[in-house]
């Protein structure tokens, strides 16, 4: 018997209470019915196409998916009906960074919320796919949007299933590229230089962010034994003395008021135990139950831990920096972002391209070495090397891979052009034009294209501070699109054991298909 996690992690352990919030489409009135009516109109009025396009995310074929959003962008929004999920989140779940990169640029909400309010980043934290959370941050998804099940963010998806090297990636825009962070973070500098080169409040915040119950990602990386995530979320300012409460959301078997050690003492893993006692745990600390560390651990008969937390160290115990610690990741996210990462070929004007793909320019170089480089290896030298751990070398720096000089941040080259801005409003969501042809049965009825059932897609874009744009559902392009001959397709829901028919089954002969229906069924052929 295992202890009740906080949230769904698989095993069934957890005890949720909490339910998600009404969706409109299913409860109240008038307001109901237009919400259905918006429902059906995004999974049936490009059902046909919209599930292959969810196959071809879920299968990672980039041709395919590239195919059917150049002939119809607006594609990226589908979801699939009841599970709610969409192209991005099987594609983000399945760790197809590329096709995650193409529906972005596409036009999709970066943080579309599934039936369980999770979004595509949590689905990569959960599953581990730490380029596909590259991609999300560069384009700026919200680390901070929690799910509606347990309150959790992407960061305790992450710490869940010790996802180091995504925890790394989800603080990129709150890790200086500082020789000095590593003091001001953990030798209680006194300078106020160093204190304000960073805000250290919004980074703590973050890292000790709680679901319900009071559970932060220090609780869950102990619990379940992630040594090196519980080593970085230490380094990154998680706190110790953090206690789990009972807000009725949860049943907790350990006992609310419990410390990340009582949860460590649960999962039995000495390494942990040792790095929360040297990080400052209270091994005396009792919870609601008056349990200590100890009492827990004798309970759930973990006697490998029992002498670590049978006596309390005198003085702290000096441990070394996390590996995957990386000051320069912040400094070459700004880059990419304002300047590119993906330039594929190297310009006829370019003698020296980068020496470790041979394909690209380089557009940056490394701060003290000053060795070039391309952004792109440059961004996987931040997201996969391991920094220094040495007492000598500066904690977080990564090693030059030509010189093996410390490297703490990276600086663009003088020759770098800034990326144009992508043409989202004018490509992704560009539907055709609206209102039904003259002849149509249904034009201006309240059926279809009527005042009375009008809804409108929104497309949200918090990066670029566009303005939202409506699309109403009496477009030409929504009113059919014939799929009677398709059989019902079962797709399985990410992060679900059950499967849930999809409903694709949508043929009304009494609607006059529009002007170019034959055109783009003939382009479909093409590609299938």
């Amino acid at each position: 018997m295992l202890p009740a996690r906080p949230f769904g992690g698989g095993g069934g352990e957890g005890r949720v209470r909490r339910r998600p919030p009404k969706d409109p489409c299913f409860h109240g009135g008038g307001r109901g019915t237009m919400g259905l009516l918006g429902m059906v109109g995004d999974s049936f009025g490009c059902s046909a196409t919209g599930e292959r396009l969810v196959s071809a995310a879920r299968d990672g074929d980039v041709q395919e998916a590239r195919a059917l959003l150049e002939v119809n962008p607006r594609l990226a929004r589908y979801s699939t009906f009841g599970i709610r999920n969409s192209p991005l989140h099987y594609s983000a779940a399945k760790g197809h960074h590329e096709i995650v990169s193409l529906l972005i640029e596409s036009g999709v909400d970066i943080n579309l919320r599934n039936c369980r309010g999770q979004t595509a980043l949590m689905q990569a934290c959960l599953y581990g796919h730490w380029k596909v959370v590259q991609i999300l941050v560069l384009f700026k998804a919200n680390i901070h949007k929690k799910d509606c099940f347990s309150g959790a963010t992407a960061i305790h998806f992450a710490a869940l299933k010790g996802h180091t090297r995504c925890i790394r990636l989800l603080v990129a825009d709150y890790v200086p590229s500082l020789p000095e962070f590593w003091t001001v973070m953990h030798a209680k500098s006194t300078d106020e230089t160093n204190k304000e080169a960073f805000d250290t409040v919004a980074l703590r915040r973050l890292i000790n962010s709680k679901s319900d119950g009071g559970i932060t990602p220090l609780h869950l990386a102990a619990l379940h034994g992630h040594a090196e995530s519980v080593q970085l979320l230490l380094d990154l300012g998680a706190s110790v003395s953090e206690v789990t409460i009972n807000d009725g959301s949860t049943i907790d078997l350990i006992g609310s008021g419990s410390t990340p050690l009582h949860y460590a003492a649960c999962g039995g893993s000495t390494v942990c135990c040792q790095l929360l006692v040297a990080a400052g745990a209270n091994i005396g600390a009792q919870n609601t139950n008056r349990l200590t560390p100890l009492m827990v651990a004798r309970s759930w008969h973990k006697n490998s831990v029992e002498g670590i937390l049978s006596k309390q160290p005198e003085g702290r115990i000096r441990i070394l920096p996390s590996s995957y610690l990386s000051l320069p990741l912040m400094s070459i996210v700004k880059i990419a972002r304002e300047y590119g990462w993906r330039k594929t070929s190297v310009s006829s004007t370019c003698h020296d391209p980068c020496v470790i793909c041979l394909e690209m320019e380089c557009t940056v170089s490394a701060e003290g070495c000053g060795h070039e480089f391309c952004t792109k290896c440059a961004l996987y030298l931040c997201s996969t090397t391991n920094s220094s751990t040495s007492i000598r070398g500066v904690p977080g720096s990564i090693s030059c891979p030509l010189c093996r000089h410390t490297i703490v941040s990276f600086i663009r080259l003088a020759s770098t052009t800034p990326i144009k801005e992508l043409p989202w409003t004018s490509k992704s969501l560009a539907l055709c034009a609206a209102g039904a042809s003259t002849g149509s049965k249904y034009a201006g009825s309240s059926a279809i294209t009527g005042s009375k059932y009008t809804g409108s897609l929104h497309r949200r874009s918090d990066m670029r501070g566009l303005r939202s744009s409506s699309v109403h559902l009496g477009c030409s392009s929504f009113r059919t699109i014939s799929s009677g001959k398709l059989s019902s397709i079962k797709l399985n829901c990410t992060g679900a054991e059950e499967t849930m028919p999809c409903l694709v089954n949508c043929f009304r002969p009494d609607l006059q298909r529009s002007s170019s229906y034959r055109e783009r069924i003939r382009k479909y052929s093409q590609f299938s």
